[in-house]
């Protein structure tokens, strides 16, 4: 690779990285205090704001599929990773409105406009390391760390914006948020002038786009009826989960040989990542709400008296990863240069055996409560064994579609990944409700019982997926055998543009 075409990546990469970094600034300060605002607002029960966070959560993650195809298909993934962060914008700044009654269409307007957004952004990073299988899992842990560094940043803030100026200016801030990044990206768009599918290389579709965004309106009052009515939302993610082993069932069917061996090995490894993000959603749920009844929050740092406010305890998840994703990105490139990286599927089982330590450390926490609260250094400890699962497991899930599914199918596999972990959100604000309190019982010594029997069965559940993980390690092994090596060199074309 010529040292020009390097910076080209570089650079190209660095736009991508900043406005997902952005992006992921608005939805993680929105979810740092969303269920609070729910239940110390709006005075919803436990199980009520913990299943219609699940509800919302699951379509910001199911309508991806569809902006997958939007990106690949109609728009372009350059153009629609724009149009999804506007709407995004519109949808935070619909939440900074003092009115109660707003935030269902809220809710519906974000996770239409992540929907839209989400799965073009890593498109376009596949496209960019096409051809180079031993830079994508650390590109994709890189990327990754993104996320987190727009978590980090909004999760630290909006829960003090919150406590100190009050709940609407906390969302204000995570519009604030996106307006920037989508200024920030029409400033470097330039950088991606050679990296896109093929809609984004032909005039702009001013037609196609008017219809997108009349779609898009539909969508989000379809959306903004199924957050509300929790009843709808359960039968919708029924129909969800029927939808994705349908579409798995017919591209397995139409593929050949090749295609039908990727798409196995993308099967098993989204089944861990579903399992996974039922853990990952007890961070915006069962543990926020723990942190808010169960944990000692004052902390004396350097003689200063700090009293952490609830939601803030989120942003252990993005710091710790903000740490470690440099060392495993590390690691994995002196694994490839030395005798071999490990097995993607390899490191999907031991993030599960991470995990599993994780949720263990919550539970025997209680163990050494006082009164019925806990040292906030166990919360600490669990984050970080919960990041570094997460990076094991789903900082990997879309390096795994990079190495196994070809271009042609990519964007549209990436949206059916994310519409298998938005059924996994909403199973995750499930899961939340067994560690439901009651709205009378306000004792820490009570309530503390209930998080810890969840945390503690949470713990057992990822032994046994990390038993099953390692399980079937050697299958994965033959089933990408033949896979791993066979992606599109770059400068084929619908992939990236040589540089003239």
């Amino acid at each position: 690779m010529t040292q020009k075409k390097a910076a080209s990546r570089t650079a190209g990469f660095v736009t991508l990285f900043l406005i997902e970094m952005w992006e992921r600034f608005g939805y993680y300060g929105m979810t740092a205090v969303v269920v609070l605002f729910m239940v110390q607002n709006l005075k919803y029960s436990d199980d009520r704001a913990n299943l219609t966070f699940g509800a919302f959560a699951a379509m910001a993650y199911a309508v991806p599929a569809i902006g997958g195809w939007i990106g690949d298909r109609v728009l372009g993934s350059r153009r629609t990773t724009l149009l999804g962060a506007i709407i995004l914008a519109i949808g935070y700044a619909l939440l900074a409105v003092p009115y109660p009654g707003l935030l269902f269409v809220a809710l519906g307007v974000v996770a239409v406009g992540g929907g839209i957004f989400k799965a073009n952004p890593a498109n376009l990073i596949s496209k960019l390391y096409e051809g180079d299988t031993a830079k994508i899992d650390s590109a994709f842990t890189m990327y990754y760390m993104s996320v987190n560094v727009g978590s980090t940043l909004s999760q630290i803030a909006t829960p003090l914006i919150a406590v100190w100026v009050g709940w609407h200016v906390a969302f204000a801030v995570c519009a604030a948020g996106l307006v920037v990044g989508i200024l920030n990206y029409l400033m470097m768009r330039h950088h991606l002038a050679a990296v896109g599918s093929e809609p984004d290389f032909e005039p702009f579709p001013l037609k196609k786009t008017v219809m997108v965004v009349a779609a898009a309106a539909v969508g989000i009052a379809l959306v903004t009826m199924i957050v509300q009515n929790l009843a709808l939302a359960e039968a919708v993610v029924w129909l969800a989960f029927i939808a994705l082993v349908v579409i798995f069932a017919v591209l397995i069917w139409k593929g050949d040989a090749q295609e039908r061996r990727g798409l196995w090995a993308i099967i098993i490894l989204t089944v861990e990542t579903m399992l996974f993000f039922i853990f990952y959603q007890q961070m915006s749920t069962s543990l926020t709400l723990f942190s808010l009844r169960n944990v000692d929050l004052h902390l004396n740092l350097l003689g200063l008296h700090y009293a952490v406010p609830a939601g803030q305890v989120q942003a252990l998840d993005p710091i710790w990863i903000f740490v470690l994703s440099p060392i495993l990105a590390w690691l994995y490139n002196h694994l490839g240069r030395g005798r071999g990286d490990l097995h993607i599927a390899t490191k999907f089982a031991i993030g599960f055996v991470i995990l599993s330590i994780g949720f263990f450390t919550y539970g025997v926490s209680s163990l050494f409560a006082v009164q019925g609260k806990v040292a906030f250094g166990w919360m600490i400890g669990g984050f970080g064994l919960q990041a570094l699962g997460e990076l094991l497991i789903s900082g990997l899930g879309l390096a795994m579609v990079s190495r196994y599914v070809g271009p042609r199918l990519r964007g549209f596999i990436m949206g059916s990944y994310f519409l298998a972990v938005g059924i996994s959100e909403y199973l995750g604000g499930f899961v939340a409700t067994f560690a439901a309190v009651p709205r009378r019982v306000t004792n820490p010594v009570q309530t503390l019982p209930l998080y810890s029997h969840l945390f503690y069965g949470l713990g057992i559940v990822a032994i046994i997926g990390a038993a099953a993980a390692i399980a079937i390690v050697p299958l994965m092994k033959r089933l990408s055998a033949t896979v791993e090596d066979t992606a599109l060199p770059a400068g084929v074309p619908g992939t990236i543009r040589e540089e003239e």
